[in-house]
């Protein structure tokens, strides 16, 4: 089970240089909004992902002023072996991922190794915005998990992004928008299956973790809504080849799937209030980390970032209740409020760290 032992981030965000050590159970960061308490969580999914949970675009993470930002973490593997992980992406676009110094020949390689569940506010937009963002969750999830999955994907998009471009063009004739039909099929059925299968997993697993959060009061489901579901894709394309010249993309595939979130029924962004959403939100992300774990036969890390905000104190408890009372590895967590946490995690365990946040600079600090 790879634990955190030791990070090093510099002009990352508003970190300038940075180094800490953490226990390997539960990891306390406090201070005020804009300090820099989700930018060092943020680091931490980094070096798992290759990229951050919240930039589409790595421009965003230097630092200002800076071309360049690093992070590099010694874990224990759980072998008794450590071993040091890094990153370093430049102004260029260029990205070096290394493992004991030495760079993996694809990045995509280090998916998985490393595996990390967050909680985090931005997750409302699962709930209020398009199926892009539930499509990335889900992807961010298999591709840690399924390797076939993750290539099936990266070959998809390839061959999705180069069919767009003839569309738009008008460089293509059938006989070639025939080949890539069928090579974006077998991929896309790849995709379908474990995104399908992953559902039927994921939905039982996160109703029972809402029961247990909000007491029994409401239910919830999770849907699974593709083309796919219809007609293979190369049969899909075929039918809709006209109208993909005519709009200059292409309008069928798992590009356009969805996951649709039910309360009582009825769609969750319509009818759940602000706490319910959120209830649902962190079973979702436990719900993730309950699969995964059975999937490595070890718990992945947990980042919990302002996960008590639109939490009221009776669910706060239950959250916390479940984190303490399962197997949990490391976890990590944020919040405003440092005495809030304390009385909080200190009764859950005595392995815990405490550090304080003040404008991008962290130190380590006793109990509250």
């Amino acid at each position: 089970m790879p634990t955190l032992k030791k990070i090093a981030v510099q002009d990352f965000r508003n970190i300038v240089l940075q180094e800490l050590t953490y226990t390997p159970n539960i990891n306390c960061v406090s201070g005020n909004n804009g300090e820099g308490k989700t930018n060092l969580m943020d680091a931490i999914w980094y070096l798992s992902m290759t990229k951050s949970a919240f930039s589409s675009s790595d421009r965003f993470n230097f630092r200002h002023g800076t071309d360049a930002f690093a992070i590099s973490g010694t874990y224990d593997m759980g072998d008794g072996l450590q071993t040091r992980f890094s990153v370093k992406v430049d102004s260029k676009g260029e990205k070096k991922v290394r493992r004991d110094d030495k760079p993996y020949s694809k990045v995509a390689e280090h998916i998985g190794v490393l595996p990390i569940v967050m909680v985090s506010p931005s997750d409302i937009s699962l709930v209020s915005e398009s199926g892009d963002d539930r499509r990335r969750f889900v992807n961010s999830v298999l591709s840690q998990m399924d390797r076939e999955y993750l290539s099936a994907m990266q070959q998809y998009n390839r061959l999705l992004f180069q069919r767009n471009k003839m569309l738009k063009d008008g460089s293509f004739d059938d006989s070639l928008l025939d080949i890539f039909d069928e090579r974006m099929s077998s991929h896309a059925s790849k995709v379908f299956e474990v995104r399908d299968a992953f559902v039927r997993d994921l939905e039982p697993v996160v109703s029972e973790y809402y029961k247990a959060l909000s007491g029994g009061k409401e239910t919830v489901s999770i849907s699974y809504n593709s083309d796919l579901g219809k007609a293979p894709l190369v049969d899909l394309l075929k039918a809709s080849r006209e109208k993909d010249r005519l709009f200059g993309y292409t309008t069928s595939g798992v590009q356009r799937d969805d996951f649709i979130f039910k309360m009582d029924g009825y769609p969750i962004r319509r009818c759940g209030s602000q706490g319910q959403q959120k209830s649902f939100l962190v079973s979702l992300k436990l719900a993730q980390y309950e699969i995964m774990k059975r999937r490595y036969g070890f718990p992945p890390t947990l980042l919990l970032d302002d996960v008590f905000d639109k939490l009221d104190m009776g669910r706060i408890g239950n959250l916390l209740g479940m984190v303490a009372g399962k197997d949990f590895g490391q976890i990590f967590i944020t919040d405003s409020n440092k005495v809030r946490m304390a009385g909080i995690v200190d009764n859950l365990t005595a392995d815990r760290a405490y550090f304080e946040a003040v404008g991008g600079e962290f130190k380590e600090v006793g109990n509250a």
